[in-house]
């Protein structure tokens, strides 16, 4: 998750919002500077229905694609570019591959998902020989004893677990200035396109992996923004799926109200695909009840022509904010209208920020709560929020050299979940939903929209990240509504993501939106790697 609405609403001391100094970037006097680029593969930007097409043409084997990855995370992600995506790679990789060819061989395909690599977040439980750490040095020999559910119907999709990969520690629950993408167990991760700024976060290192072609789609997580801004920042589609849609049993947890793993993608259909494999009913998750274990094929909804005939709700205060981003959501909202789409300028960021506060507050008593039930219930020796608070100061040098974890302290601090200012930071937080549902009802809208963030900030694990005043995705994340990000273009050789909001449930329109307006601008392009951008 981000910290922007919790710096906006000045509810962490000693914080400034948007104007710390940029310390960290190692500028070029002139212009951009770039590594030479990475040995590349002819299966580079390759989408799924095209992966599978050359398997079945016999032009390609799922062990050699895996290898092919493995290959890639070798070089560019450890050496090379030194990415940094990749925080543990899964030994079994191959095995599962040559059981995809064989089952391919005997007859058997799964579907779309059969012998797809895919990498997961580090703070999804897989139960083989690989770590659930959530980044942070003190989870460190915690072996899942089994997989979580999300792993479970990708394993039955037939999908390819190459490994996990690095996050912001604890999913950006640490500290008020954290710095996205680093992690005690697995450093700092770089963004592909300039590789001295942010990829932004939680699930930073999904993100990148995706945009580096060092996989195929990956698993994040968001709790309000973590699949959404490092969709933006790397230049890919990122899907925040309705909460309740996918499950979170086995994930370690922040929100029990606002939690959800969701695809992470280069493309739109790819996302879909991906969706579908994630998405059921689970026993142990409740709130996947809401909708029921439908069978939904969301490639269903794939359509150029789904802008037609919608009406767009665009932010006002997004219209003039930076001259750059400007520029690009006003050239999308024209290519949305060239689709046939009407656009309606609209307020919900002023409104949004004033949850901030209950926001925060209802998200420190539910990170205690659900991380206490994870540890407690995990292989880890670490067994509850206070265990962990103490092994950070005892191991501070390692674990918290940059920043602390006022964050962790803060949350110790809340009772529990029948506590007085949790029930009423709920009650109050669940006045955002009536606002959006009215402001749906009101316009007649199919959508809401606006960037979802500004262009990368540098890493900088000193004063940590510089939010730049956007967030579309916020609604979307406190309420438990769903957002699809897109490529929106690029600032100064930086991605920008265009976020579409929707109410509960409405995954196939805002998907076919999403991929209507991808079809139409086509803004994704290959990340170059370079090191640092002119001043």
């Amino acid at each position: 998750m981000n910290r922007r609405f919790f710096v906006r609403n000045s509810l962490l001391a000693g914080v400034t919002f948007g104007y710390l100094p940029f310390t960290a970037c190692n500028f070029s006097p002139k212009e951009a500077t770039s590594k030479k680029s990475p040995n590349k593969s002819n299966l580079d930007e390759l989408t799924i229905p095209e992966i599978q097409e050359k398997v079945k043409a016999g032009l390609l084997t799922y062990v050699a694609l895996t290898e092919i990855y493995l290959k890639r995370i070798a070089e560019l992600d450890k050496a090379g570019p030194k990415l940094n995506a990749v925080i543990e790679i899964n030994p079994d990789a191959l095995a599962i591959a040559e059981k995809m060819d064989q089952e391919l061989k005997a007859g058997k395909w799964r579907g779309p998902m059969h012998g797809i690599p895919v990498l997961i977040k580090d703070n999804i439980d897989s139960g083989d020989k690989m770590q659930t750490t959530a980044g942070s040095l003190a989870l460190v020999g915690n072996i899942a004893t089994e997989d979580a559910f999300v792993l479970k119907k990708l394993r039955v999709a037939g999908a390819v677990l190459l490994g996990k990969t690095n996050l912001s520690e604890w999913a950006n629950f640490r500290s008020t200035r954290s710095a996205s993408g680093w992690s005690s167990r697995g450093g700092q991760t770089s963004n592909p396109y300039v590789t001295d700024r942010s990829p932004c976060g939680s699930s930073s290192g999904s993100a990148v992996a995706v945009s580096a072609n060092l996989c195929a789609v990956a698993v994040g997580t968001e709790t309000d923004g973590s699949i959404a801004c490092p969709a933006s920042m790397n230049g890919i589609v990122g899907i925040k799926p309705t909460v309740g849609l996918v499950s979170r049993t086995g994930i370690i947890p922040i929100s029990c109200t606002q939690d959800t793993a969701g695809p992470l993608a280069r493309t739109v259909t790819d996302a879909a695909l991906l969706l579908n494999s994630m998405t059921g009913e689970d026993a142990a998750d409740p709130v996947t009840s809401k909708n029921g274990d439908q069978k939904i094929d969301y490639s269903k909804y794939l359509d150029v022509n789904s802008l037609k005939g919608k009406r767009i709700g665009v932010e006002k205060t997004f219209l003039k904010h930076h001259e750059g981003i400007d520029k690009l959501l006003k050239q999308a909202l024209v290519q949305m209208e060239q689709a046939g789409a009407t656009i309606v300028e609209v307020e919900f960021m002023d409104k949004t920020a004033e949850f901030g506060k209950a926001e925060f507050e209802r998200l420190e008593f539910e990170f205690k709560d659900g991380l206490n039930k994870y540890l407690a219930a995990s292989n880890s020796k670490i067994k509850s929020l206070k265990e962990l608070i103490a092994y950070n100061i005892q191991n501070e040098s390692s674990v918290m050299p940059w920043f602390k974890q006022e964050l962790l302290e803060s949350s110790e601090k809340m009772g529990d979940l029948t506590s007085k200012g949790y029930l009423a930071a709920n009650l109050r937080l669940k006045q955002l939903n009536s606002f959006l549902d009215e402001l749906f009802l009101k316009e007649d809208l199919d959508a809401l929209c606006g960037p979802a963030t500004g262009t990368a900030w540098c890493n900088d694990t000193i004063n940590g990240d510089h939010w730049t005043g956007y967030g579309a995705y916020t609604p979307a994340a406190i309420t438990g509504y769903p957002s699809v990000t897109v490529p929106m273009g690029f600032v100064d050789h930086l991605p920008v993501g265009l976020s579409f909001l929707g109410k509960a449930f409405t995954e196939p329109q805002l998907i076919g939106i999403g991929y209507a307006y991808e079809q139409k601008s086509k803004n994704r392009k290959v990340p170059e790697f370079q090191t640092s951008i002119k001043i």
